[in-house]
């Protein structure tokens, strides 16, 4: 019996399959980010014909799949969510967008401010009222809300998120307006806050229900997607999502928690490197994690990742438990250029895994890391992902040349060691 192992990441999916008694196998294959479960069932075959088994049997001997992504991640921070309409207490429609009441960058007289998740025409605001002591001085009006819920709907919207004063301490309420939504939109994707994240401070709790109200539909169709597919191919163990905390969860409650999952896939990276280090003996590890889009770093003191519940992604305030990642945007893919300044960068921008480094033959022709590191010798052209891929030298010196060491008057060779240098330092 195995267990399989899955990190889907922007530019590559990673697989490990341990065997009791086997030492484990490790395969990878390219991202498809148009559809992350394609570039997933092919390093599934993958694996499948290299234990000689067809998939259906290779899936039906795995107790466990426990599987990373960084789709919830993406979702957030390239802003593609679902169109959320947010219901809030009267009197509280703009604590989205007034946040906290202060600026990141206090002293930036031209800081741009934050666009919310939810435009204010997307936000109603419902007569409703909670006290401190978790009584009800006012009773929900239902006539507000489902004509707030038809305005709403005339909006396109995609789905709700609830949050009502002090529904920590009481959510009758919330569950009442839960109700009136599903009975009046059937399968509407709605994120109640005392479901989601009962706890003090009302921006902390309003922020991370409409992110997970914004990322769950998103999630959701992937997970959906994915389980179609291995349900088609019989697969039988548990089938386990990573979550931001270093945990695990069903798919079903990660569909529903969809913000639990924003870390999903770096979070994996630490909880391993905890157990490699148990493994030798070390309690005390920096965790780096360098991937083809970003590089994340951890401290893990005492055998334990650091948790936070103070985490800041793409600018929006998420308060359930989180390991305390660090992350950068330099990976293998990460393309380097010249400034008008003649000032050499690298990342944030990533070539992807479309059309990725210029060395791939995919119609990339901007030098990345990966391209630099190609031209340099560290990597071997003809032993790339297992052997499965070739690297084109010729198209990553000529993306460097023309691209780095011509406006820099360079070699191509002091040019890639230049970009090996700038995100070495970073």
């Amino acid at each position: 019996m195995y267990v399989i192992g899955i990190d889907v990441g922007g530019t590559f999916t990673d697989f490990v399959v341990a065997q009791e008694g086997q030492p484990p196998r490790y395969f990878k294959t390219a991202s498809t980010p148009n559809d992350p479960s394609e570039g997933l069932m092919t390093g599934l075959n993958d694996a499948a014909s290299a234990h000689d088994l067809s998939l259906a049997d290779f899936l039906a001997s795995a107790d466990m799949i426990i599987h990373g992504s960084t789709v919830a991640t993406n979702t957030l921070v390239e802003r593609k969510g679902a169109k959320v309409g947010l219901i809030t207490t009267d009197g509280f429609r703009d604590l989205l967008e007034m946040r906290e009441g202060l600026k990141e960058d206090r002293y930036n007289l031209r800081m741009t401010p934050f666009v919310p998740l939810v435009p204010r025409y997307m936000r109603a605001e419902i007569p409703e009222r909670v006290l401190s002591d978790g009584s009800v001085k006012v009773d929900l009006d239902e006539d507000a809300l489902n004509a707030a819920l038809d305005g709403l709907k005339d909006e396109g919207v995609e789905a709700l998120a609830v949050c009502f004063l002090f529904s920590y301490l009481n959510s009758e309420n919330e569950d009442r307006v839960g109700e009136l939504i599903q009975a009046k939109f059937p399968g509407m994707y709605t994120s109640l806050s005392s479901q989601i994240i009962p706890q003090i401070k009302e921006f902390d709790r309003l922020s991370t229900t409409v992110i997970n109200s914004y990322v769950g539909p998103v999630l959701g169709r992937y997970l959906e997607n994915l389980q179609d597919r291995l349900t088609s191919v019989e697969q039988g163990g548990d089938f386990l999502i990573m979550q931001s905390n270093g945990g695990v969860a069903p798919i079903e409650d990660s569909r529903r928690q969809a913000v639990r999952s924003i870390l999903s896939g770096p979070a994996g990276g630490v909880a391993g490197a905890a157990a490699y280090g148990r493994l030798v003996g070390e309690s005390d590890i920096i965790a780096f994690d360098m991937g083809g889009t970003s590089t994340d770093i951890s401290l893990i003191e005492n055998g334990e990742p650091h948790l936070s519940t103070e985490k800041f992604e793409a600018g929006w305030k998420i308060s359930v438990p989180m390991i305390d990642i660090h992350t950068m945007g330099a990976g293998g893919g990460s393309i380097a250029s010249v400034g008008p300044g003649g000032i050499m960068q690298v990342g944030p921008e990533s070539a992807g895994a479309m059309p990725g480094p210029a060395a791939y033959g995919k119609g990339g022709d901007r030098p990345t890391v990966t391209d630099a590191n190609l031209a340099l010798g560290y990597l071997d052209a003809g032993n790339f992902l297992g052997g499965s891929a070739i690297l084109d030298t010729a198209l990553a010196e000529k993306a460097v040349a023309e691209h780095v060491a011509k406006p820099l008057g360079l070699d191509m060779i002091g040019a890639a060691e230049g970009v090996a240098t700038v995100v070495s330092t970073s």
